[in-house]
């Protein structure tokens, strides 16, 4: 029995795999081919999560809009190449899909992420399998757009539960009155997350099980 979940939809970096090395060595090789300094990984990832467009705004204070464009295109060339393979799945992910798909769950995946790197990423991890649709956002397109997109095609309905580690997860759920499940395994912290009343806080993948079944 569900508990009044029609479909889990996943957040992708930071919730379902930790992009961390690829987006910071993409992200300085941006900044040095736009003329940018480089800036410490940590600083990286901080601001992972959100779409690339505020990544770099915060990275590369007082950047002009068509610089912008220009390291959103570095960062993507490197990504496209190499970027998007160092990468890594969190323990017990794949076990955990398995499992709620096996219960008769319905998985998707909403993501600030381009589509086709994101389609990319759970094919190089075999778990595409999983999920019934990608969603993947552009440059100035929050996070609650995209729902509010998933809804109105009626691939999403109320009954569907938001899984992510980062506020932007929370605050696109709540714009949209859907629940949303905060994970601290990712980039996001405890704090941040609370700070938006999420349904519930989560430790590790397989504390999902229990919560929708």
């Amino acid at each position: 029995m569900h508990r009044n979940c029609s479909t889990l939809i996943f957040d992708l970096d930071g919730t379902i795999s930790d992009p961390s090395l690829g987006i910071a060595r993409c992200a300085n090789h941006a900044l040095s081919a736009c003329g940018f300094d480089r800036v410490p990984e940590a600083a990286v990832h901080r601001q992972i999560g959100p779409p690339l467009d505020l990544l770099f705004r915060n990275l590369a204070p007082g950047v002009k809009d068509a610089q912008l464009e220009a390291l959103v295109a570095a960062y993507r060339q490197r990504y496209s190449d190499i970027g998007f393979a160092e990468n890594r799945l969190y323990p017990d992910m794949v076990s955990t899909l398995a499992a709620l798909s096996q219960a008769g769950l319905r998985l998707g995946v909403c993501t600030s992420k381009r589509r086709d790197f994101a389609v990319r990423i759970l094919e190089l991890f075999a778990i595409s399998e999983y999920f019934a649709f990608v969603d993947g956002g552009e440059i100035g397109v929050p996070k609650g757009s995209q729902l509010a997109g998933l809804m109105n095609a009626g691939q999403v309905d109320s009954r569907a539960i938001m899984v992510g580690d980062r506020a932007v997860d929370l605050v696109a759920a709540a714009a949209n009155q859907l629940r949303a499940v905060g994970v601290l395994w990712g980039f996001g912290g405890r704090d941040e997350l609370q700070h938006e009343n999420p349904w519930q806080l989560i430790s590790q993948p397989g504390d999902l099980l229990p919560l929708v079944t």
